[in-house]
């Protein structure tokens, strides 16, 4: 039997999402990285590298995303 994922309740369709992107996620390989992305990811790893900024932890990138909420 087929099922239309629209006819699914939200928290099923969510799911069904999830498992989607969990199974491309377990297979990158399926997923080749051009020339060009290979060139992007080197000049912004790079950057990082010079900038030494480490970013910020998490802790606080939580807490600002849950004072905008």
């Amino acid at each position: 039997m087929v099922v239309d994922p629209l006819t699914l309740p939200i928290q099923e369709r969510i799911r069904l999402v999830e498992d989607i992107w969990d199974s491309i996620e377990a297979d990158q390989t399926a997923l080749p990285v051009n020339d060009e992305q290979k060139q992007e990811l080197d000049k912004r790893l790079d950057s990082y590298a010079l900038d030494g900024n480490k970013g910020r932890e998490i802790k606080d990138v939580i807490s600002d995303i849950r004072q905008r909420l």
